[in-house]
């Protein structure tokens, strides 16, 4: 284990969608005491364009008995665990307790004509965002289970359960069906407004509430560590966990105001604040709840970091090699996109000229890519945010320079990377310290130093890229899918 431990040993694990891992972590001075990981596999389902994605929840768990492996003593240790995962995942169980079939993730777009249709039969977006925060979009796990139900009827019908990929995974370890208000945010059958399911809104799509888990209060624990099958102890506390969104504000400590943009296979930005979002009606910012009473404005993008690097390796350049000039704009949405709301979309490259270089290209995808994540972030922090309040980059980009130039370039802002990595896994660590501890477990990060980082200064905002983007969108139109 290394380093004596001074207090009570805790694991957060991070569910993504690319992996599982595991953080052993020190609950009273944030010190990382044995981490492991392993692979989750993705499949693409049916659907054209590879809208499908689906993963095997059996090997969520799988991975998850890996991660924990690799960590050793250190966790037949803990005294608490908890688990943050992908949000907005269909996961669907028959009475046993089995999978009745994949999981559709959070990136699977299918349900776009559900979408369009629920949008359209209760009410459209206006009261979709009144009543459940959000305008939800094909992410959303409504508009899967909507899908689920026409195209698939059998096993809509064998479903005695629905789950998220977190729910999953912690009623795995407890036997106990529980969630949080963050991660059931995220669902479009949860009301903000009474911090309940919306039975009106499960009738519309045929879901019963018995087949849906509790909704804890935070710091409430969901249960204690019953299953044998992984190397935990038994009777270890198990807190509620939540949506990875929602783990990373906690495991930054977020006070606030405080903006932070995500780098990873989507892009996020989001904010916490002490007031509830009104609901935004255009369905680019999500009116989330966090995990610990406040809530969580937050956008999100389907192309980041893995439609950048897409690109680089069809002009075949390393992510790196990007370079200035020109005036060729990319819209990277090679998966359809979520902000702006463009499900069949797919990248659009206009202005190329004579003298356009590969690396001028590679930087129009950074800079497509960071400007719609920039755009949404207006929407969520207004237009009061003192101009020299940083930003917070995090994910796999925030360790590019090419990611962190570009953000600075079209935002006009400093920006500050945090030293600590596995954001989510360090806040769900943090949310199984505050439930052993009975503290908050934003204030237990903020006593572990996790947001501490490097500061790149302000450089001046390109505001010619910004409105060269901007045209783009505007004018794309019926390319686009519009």
């Amino acid at each position: 284990m290394g380093t004596q431990a001074a207090g009570p040993l805790v694991v957060g694990v991070d569910s993504s969608t690319q992996s599982a891992k595991a953080l052993v972590v020190d609950a009273a001075t944030g010190q990382v005491v044995a981490r492991g990981q392993a692979p989750h596999v993705v499949g693409g389902g049916t659907g054209p364009g590879g809208a499908g994605k689906e993963s095997d929840p059996e090997q969520w768990w799988q991975a998850l008995g890996e991660a924990l492996r690799q960590c050793g003593d250190a966790a037949r240790q803990a005294a608490a665990v908890s688990v943050a995962g992908q949000q907005h995942g269909l996961v669907t169980l028959d009475a046993s307790g089995r999978p009745v079939r994949p999981a559709l993730l959070w990136n699977d777009v299918r349900s776009a004509p559900q979408q369009r249709r629920l949008l359209e039969e209760f009410g459209g977006p206006q009261a979709w965002a009144r009543r459940v925060g959000s305008v939800p979009q094909p992410a959303f796990t409504v508009t899967k289970w909507a899908w689920l139900r026409e195209t698939e009827p059998a096993a809509a019908d064998a479903t005695a359960a629905v789950r998220l990929p977190h729910d999953y995974l912690t009623e795995r370890l407890t036997g106990e069906a529980v969630t949080d208000r963050g991660d059931a945010s995220g669902t479009g059958w949860w009301s903000p407004a009474d911090e309940t399911y919306d039975e009106e809104i499960l009738r519309h799509v045929g879901l019963d509430p018995k087949t849906l888990p509790r909704v804890a209060r935070p710091g409430e624990a969901a249960g204690t560590v019953r299953s044998g099958e992984l190397p935990l102890p038994q009777g270890a506390l198990v807190a509620a966990g939540t949506g990875d969104n929602m783990a990373a504000a906690l495991g930054l400590g977020l006070r606030p105001g405080r903006p932070v943009l995500s780098l990873g296979t989507s892009g996020t930005v989001y904010a916490v604040s002490d007031r509830r979002p009104p609901g935004d009606p255009t369905g680019t910012v999500a009116g989330f709840a966090d995990a610990r009473g406040d809530w969580l404005p937050l956008a999100c993008t389907l192309n980041c970091t893995l439609a950048v690097d897409r690109v680089a390796a069809l002009l075949g350049l390393e992510r790196e090699e990007v370079e200035p000039g020109g005036s060729v704009v990319m819209l990277p949405f090679l998966d359809g996109e979520r902000t702006p709301a463009l499900p069949h979309a797919s990248g659009l490259l206009h202005g190329l000229r004579h003298d356009t270089t590969r690396g001028q290209v590679l930087q129009a995808a950074y800079d497509g890519a960071a400007f719609a994540l920039l755009q949404a972030l207006g929407r969520i922090v207004g237009e009061d945010l003192p101009a020299d309040v940083p930003l917070l980059l995090i994910g796999g980009g925030a360790r590019g320079r090419a990611w962190r130039d570009t953000v600075r370039r079209l935002s006009g802002r400093p920006v500050v990377v945090p030293e600590a990595a596995e954001l989510v896994a360090l806040g769900a660590a943090a949310q199984a310290a505050g439930l052993l501890l009975g503290e908050d477990p934003a204030a237990v990060a903020r006593r572990w130093g996790t947001a501490r980082g490097t500061e790149y200064a302000a450089v001046p905002c390109d505001t010619a890229a910004r409105e060269r983007l901007a045209e783009t969108l505007s004018a794309g139109g019926a390319l686009l899918g519009a």
